[in-house]
């Protein structure tokens, strides 16, 4: 069937016709490519990210209303937008014409850092704000629940958010009517006015209002094309598929019944993803556009009808609705509905899927359907052969062919009933996150009594997430009908629903004993919600719940966010226009906000490009066999396929780190994601089609190691052991009071970079030179192995890189390995060879933090004195070594963190796996090395029965001091931020409302926890230090200055160029920087260790000096003159105006032979203090408050530095919580994007969030006594980590349950739940291991 129609929509104000249209084309290639807007960013291809948001219009002819909506570019076909508006963040404002409010106040409130995600975020917000000027709070968090960010935390986009709102900068949440701003919340004293200036990161009165008159208006041509009845069925056709959009209703009927199995398409969020990630291929897709009978809203005087077609987004405004109108006995379904909608996915998703999609898809997750099958509804179906309705139960859910729809009928409406007087129904669901994440279970329940004796008249009970499809426990719940309401009757349906309700122990997705548990800790909760509602309707039949159980009912309160900032002022001593010290905005963040940035794949195609994706390993440890590429080189547009024969003698990395690696398997894989082939080909698309027909045949060897466990067992490590010994052990161990030994285990964590993966490469032509831009740390590593790979020497290869959309240690070995197989590529063809990966992709090759074991054995006094300790560490570096033994170094050199432990001895081992090797990942072992040691101290604690804060204070280093590798150290401000983080978190009396709460509540408790912080900053040796500067000074008196580190988001060119300012006293707009290239700063080191603006910031200073030497007699001949006249002058008496600046590198050094040394050149330290609540019946926790102090010598850019800590922060936090990743018993890794791999999102951030610096104290030979901030904050993240251990602890003990609690990471709410042992955790059946394969191994 051929398509002969005209694709029209408009993009930005301007029409788009495309006659022959590819119907597999969604909107963001379409836009990135074609129309060559790149603003809009490829995050994940799932709409799991947000960094791909557009606001899509549409005109509704019949109401004469125009609906905006943010939408995923990723999944929207653009056959699905004919007649539609798109407007993308190029489209609302640049640098050239004007900015609108939304981009200058996100870049001026900092809330960019790499700023890969903002153009989504700024889309995000635009669509708020053309729906709602003046947004309230809620809004606000609700629109930016789909978009993810890595770097900031939030925070600031937040700040930049609620600018828009009536009343910003309060918390709104006007406790006992006062508001926050008026008290010094929770007890805090209001800041003296002395200090107010410096509390401001960004002034609010100096933005641009929000004027809605200035916005794009609505094609009238669409208007007018809309209003026309006179459409016909649009068909749009390519030789692999054809996409047919019906107008009409017979239309519709008459394609169903022509392609009965074709999908019926609407917001393409459920066929969609399938197509990409699950390779489900449909050769006609049905999408029907603007069918009125597909959108009725219908108030009948049973219930509500609502079109197939409604959006979910829609769904939740009418349900809001009528939840207002109507009385409450009526509407206890659509409150229900309600709360799972508020949850459900992110806004980009609810506004483009519909509810006849989502009913239909039936996925086993699915939030909605057991609530509307415990609800008794009914689905209007259609075809030609007439209507019918059937009831949607089980039978429908589980696809029975008698109860299903047929394959040439359609899905008109959903009839949803009112409840009756009497009736009760309730939703829950835990995920791995509260907002945006699918449900690890969830349910929907109905009961009716009839009248109020409380003798059950109806029962339902429906649970999502146990099993291939919505299950529901009629049988159980028939045995219950005529049972009186009571605690007997909670017990026999919790043995009747677990028996009826069974999981197998090899379950898809995991978590059984977590799930059987949520099944019956669900349905308990439902008890206690109706036991209340009915002894409030009728005080005498029901006994009422004791008071400690109705903190069950409540859900973990989320009050509106706020913050407090205090850092320092500038120094006063100093000249007006010097920046350093202010908190100068990003380099780039208008340009973030603007979509004008231009990030790796925005650079332009190059003529003849071609694109290379990778083959890669699906076995953990086999023989490669064969490697057939005959049916993939057949295919359209296959240029080539390159296999490890095509690189003879060429084929093994030489590693700045690691063991020699081979860049493409030839015989033999070890992990899954190994790269074996690369596919080059004329585009994208063809590349990717043919990488699937690459055949390869492999033979399993033995044994497959994946976890740490198995590696020692198999002694599978890499050489060498490294230890460091300190004192006397084995003495100190005879003289204490007690010993204890003990082990914690530490998962891995993903560096989820937004921007993947990325390069192009351009051979020039002649001389065998080439050109390799790229998203990397560490360019002079990807020209050295370039160059390797090419046989040509280093001067032919030029490796740029302007800026990295987030990096985290994740851009530093593995893009090297890319680079050099793209560019022998891009040699061998004599063309342009771009590379770009998808997000399963790259985090399947790339791997991440190591997951560590760590066993202690501790000896200390009965007052809490550890007095011995003897550690051994173990992490999981996977395949190849990379950066591993380097990590397990740090590791050991940093373990003690900011205690003294007279006696120590710590032995480290990297262990050999068949995982993908993991990396650097900012902290660099230190995240695990220091949380091992914590966990040892929280031991200790509870075995002297002393609170964990006691214990961390009385091993304090104090002072002058020694560390274990024998490193002078003065801790002096340890202490000092450690008081005043007691002081600030008023932590004395919150620990005591904390014991209080948790004495009145049973169901919920609260934890308080407190960690210190000693981070010592150093590479470990002098050369890895050095750093390089080229600066110019033109004769017009600008400065082009260019050095050796990369920006990757953490605003190092910024403070570059405030570092020439103040140098060469010249304001900040004459200076510019380009990028960093091997051109002009040749040999440089990796950018990472928090380093980076240190290093390069003296090498920096140096050329300005050398620079403001040369030209002293010239200034001091005109002193009043200006930077174009000494320039000039300078130049007619021959004088050089470009100077290069070098700094070898601190004092370094560890010999790891006596364990002794100078490793380090200063330490950072800080302290923070968190408060959880958690739910112990599901596992869920929120993070009440954090307070942070740091000591950061004397800030550069308050901005930036206040930045780094909280991203950093939220980014430990989501290592030590919610960040999970999943192998397969076979070593495949499941976790391979957003929707399954949970990194914070913005309901994750604390409520409260304060942090503050300690005012600058001594100098020291850094770039202005200023301190690296990059990985620091990580580790703080363990404060909420402790904060839910304490709230454990509290619930165990209130259950008599006796013993150490020892706590892996992450706390997932499923570790939460588990250890909250109580009754229902001990009712469920447990399998015995061995009995079953289970369907994930914890690595």
């Amino acid at each position: 069937m051929e398509g002969g129609s005209e694709l029209l929509f408009y993009v930005n104000g301007r029409k788009v016709t495309e006659k022959n249209v590819d119907p597999e084309t969604m909107l963001l290639p379409y836009l990135r490519k074609k129309l060559r807007l790149t603003g809009t960013k490829y995050g994940c291809g799932g709409g799991g990210c947000g960094a791909c948001t557009v606001m899509i219009s549409r005109y509704n002819p019949i109401t004469k209303k125009i609906r905006h909506y943010p939408a995923n570019a990723c999944l929207t076909p653009i056959c699905s937008l004919y007649g539609a508006a798109v407007t993308t963040v190029e489209g609302i404002g640049s640098t050239k014409t004007r900015i609108h409010p939304v981009q200058e106040r996100i870049a001026k409130c900092h809330g960019t850092q790499c700023g890969f995600c903002t153009p989504g975020m700024v889309m995000s917000l635009y669509t708020l704000l053309r729906n709602h000027p003046e947004p309230t709070l809620t809004q606000l968090n609700d629109a930016l629940g789909g978009n993810l960010c890595r770097c900031t935390g939030y925070r600031p986009i937040i700040n930049a958010c609620k600018t828009f709102c009536k009343t910003s900068g309060c918390c709104q949440s006007k406790e006992n009517g006062v508001c926050c701003l008026d008290q010094g919340m929770n007890g805090l004293p209001e800041f003296e006015e002395g200090n107010e200036t410096s509390l401001k990161l960004f002034s609010e009165e100096e933005f641009l209002p929000l004027d809605p008159t200035q916005e794009l208006i609505f094609p009238p041509e669409l208007m007018t094309m809309a209003e026309k009845k006179t459409q016909k069925t649009r068909i749009f056709g390519s030789d692999r598929m054809t996409w047919i959009s019906p107008v009409t209703l017979k239309e519709l009927l008459e394609a169903k019944v022509k392609y009965p199995q074709a999908p019926v398409v609407m917001g393409n969020t459920s066929v969609g993803p399938d197509m990409k990630f699950k390779g489900i291929f449909h050769p006609v897709i049905i999408s029907p556009d603007r069918i009125e009978e597909l959108s009725v809203v219908n108030y009948t005087d049973n219930g509500l009808t609502l079109g197939a077609a409604v959006s979910l987004a829609e769904v939740k405004d009418i349900l809001a609705n009528v939840t207002r109108k109507l009385p409450e006995e009526k509407t206890q379904m659509y409150h229900a509905l309600l709360k799972h909608l508020e949850t459900l996915a992110g806004p980009q998703i609810r506004n483009m899927a519909s509810l006849g999609g989502h009913i239909v898809s039936r996925h086993p997750d699915s939030d909605l359907n057991p609530l509307l099958a415990v609800g008794n509804c009914t689905l209007n179906l259609l075809s030609k052969e007439g209507r019918r309705q059937i009831p949607l139960n089980e039978q429908f859910l589980r696809k029975c062919p008698s109860a299903d729809l047929k394959p040439e009928e359609i899905l008109i409406s959903v009839n949803i009933p009112y409840s009756r007087k009497w009736e009760f129904v309730s939703a829950f669901r835990q995920a791995q996150r509260q907002q945006n994440a699918l449900a690890i279970v969830n349910s929907g329940m109905r009961v009716c009594f009839g009248k109020g004796d409380g003798i059950i008249r109806e029962l339902s009970i429906a649970y999502g997430g146990v099993g291939p499809t919505t299950i529901l426990a009629n049988n159980s719940c028939q045995k219950l009908i005529g049972r009186p309401w009571n605690e007997e009757m909670l017990d026999a349906a919790c043995r009747l629903i677990l028996d009826e309700v069974s999981l197998p122990g090899s379950a898809p997705g995991g978590r059984v004993e977590f799930k059987r548990t949520l099944i019956v800790s669900f349905l308990f909760k439902f008890y206690l919600e109706v036991s209340q509602i009915l002894k409030g309707m009728d005080l005498v039949h029901y006994p009422s719940l004791a008071s400690k159980y109705e903190s069950a009912l409540e859900d973990l309160h989320s009050r509106h966010y706020w913050s407090t900032l205090k850092y320092q002022n500038a120094d006063l001593k100093q000249l007006s226009q010097d920046p350093i010290g202010h908190p100068i905005m990003h380099l780039s963040g208008i340009k973030h906000a603007t979509g004008e940035a231009i990030y790796c794949d925005d650079m332009p195609v190059v003529d003849r490009e071609l694109f290379l994706t990778f083959v890669t390993s699906s076995r953990a440890h086999a023989k490669i066999v064969s490697i057939d590429v005959s049916a993939a080189l057949s295919l359209p547009g296959v240029v080539d396929i390159l296999t490890g024969e095509h690189l003879p003698g060429i084929n093994t990395t030489f590693g700045f780190l690691t063991d020699a690696d081979q860049l493409l398997s030839t015989d033999e894989v070890s992990c899954v994601g190994q790269l074996v082939c690369a596919v080059i080909a004329d585009s994208e698309v063809q590349a990717r089609r043919a990488a699937q027909q690459v055949k390869i045949v492999y033979q399993d060897l033995e044994p497959v190691i994946l976890t740490i466990e198995e590696a020692i067992q198999n002694k599978s490590f890499f050489e060498p052991e490294r230890k460091l010994e300190y004192g006397n052990v084995d003495e100190a161990f005879k003289m204490v009071d007690q010993i204890l030994e003990g082990e914690i285990h530490m998962g891995g964590q993903e560096h989820f970079y937004m921007e993947t993966q990325s390069m192009l490469v351009v051979p020039k032509g002649e001389d065998r030179e080439i050109d390799v831009y790229v998203s990397a740390q560490f360019p002079k590593y990807i020209q050295d192995i370039t160059a390797s790979v090419l046989k040509v020497s280093a001067n032919k290869v030029m490796c740029h890189v302007k800026r990295v959309g987030g990096a985290f240690g994740g851009k530093v070995t593995k893009t090297g390995v890319l680079a050099a197989i793209t560019a022998f590529a891009a040699n061998k063809h004599g063309r342009p060879v771009r590379c770009i990966l998808e997000r399963g992709e790259d985090i399947l090759i790339t791997g991440g933090r190591h997951p560590y074991l760590g066993k202690y054995k501790a000896g200390f006094m009965n007052d809490g004195r550890i007095l011995a300790l003897d550690m051994e560490h173990y992490n999981n570096a996977g395949a190849f070594l990379d950066e591993s033994l380097f990590v397990i170094e740090m590791g050991l050199l940093k373990l003690e963190n900011a205690y003294k432990f007279p006696n120590l001895r710590c032995r480290g081992w990297a262990c050999r796996t068949n995982l993908p090797s993991n990396t650097a990942l900012r902290g660099f072992g230190f995240p695990q090395a220091g949380l091992i040691t914590e966990a040892c101290i929280t031991e200790v604690a509870a075995k002297c029965g002393l609170p964990p804060e006691k214990v961390r204070m009385i091993n304090m280093y104090k002072e002058i001091d020694q560390t274990p590798y024998k490193q002078e150290i003065n801790t002096k401000n340890l202490t000092q931020c450690w008081k005043e983080c007691m002081a600030t978190s008023s932590y004395t009396l919150r620990k005591a409302a904390v014991e209080k709460f948790n004495s009145e509540n049973y169901w919920k408790k609260k934890g308080l926890a407190m960690v210190p912080l000693k981070y010592p900053i150093g590479l470990g040796s002098v050369a890895a230090g050095q750093a390089a500067a080229l600066v110019h000074i033109y004769l017009d008196g600008s400065v082009l200055v260019t050095h050796g580190g990369i920006e990757m988001g953490q605003g190092v060119h910024t403070k570059m160029i405030q570092v020439v300012s103040r140098e060469l006293r010249m304001p900040l707009s004459s200076i510019h920087l380009r990028g960093t290239s091997t051109e002009t700063i040749p040999n440089t080191n990796p950018s990472g260790g928090s380093v980076v603006a240190d290093l390069n910031g003296l090498a920096v200073k140096d050329a300005c000096q050398t620079l403001l030497k040369r030209l002293k007699p010239i200034i001091s001949k005109n002193p009043k003159g200006t930077w174009k006249d000494w320039a000039q002058a300078a130049f007619n008496e021959s004088i050089s105006l470009s100077a290069t600046g070098y700094f070898r590198g601190y004092e370094s050094n560890i010999n790891w032979e006596t364990g002794e040394g100078h490793p380090f050149e200063y330490f950072v330290y800080g302290a923070a203090c968190s408060e959880v609540e958690i739910d112990c019946l599901t596992g869920a926790h929120k993070n009440i408050r954090t307070d942070i102090v740091m000591d950061v010598g004397y800030s550069i850019n308050p901005a930036l530095d206040v930045g780094q800590i909280e991203g950093a922060f939220i980014q430990g936090m989501g290592l030590y919580t919610i960040e999970e990743l999943n192998y397969s018993p076979q070593g495949v890794l499941y976790t391979r994007g957003p929707n399954q791999y949970k990194i914070p999102a913005i309901c994750d951030i604390p409520m409260e969030l304060h942090i503050s610096f300690l005012p600058p104290s001594e100098n020291s030979n850094t770039l202005y006594s200023s301190k690296g901030l990059g990985e620091s904050g990580i580790f703080l993240g363990c404060s909420v980590f402790f904060a839910i251990h304490d709230a454990i602890r509290a619930a165990r003990q209130e259950r008599g349950l006796p013993g150490p609690l020892r706590l892996n990471s992450p706390l997932t709410p499923e570790k939460i739940r588990m250890a909250c042992e109580d009754k229902f955790t001990k009712m469920i059946p447990r399998d015995e291991p061995g009995s079953y394969v289970p369907w994930s191994v914890p690595i």
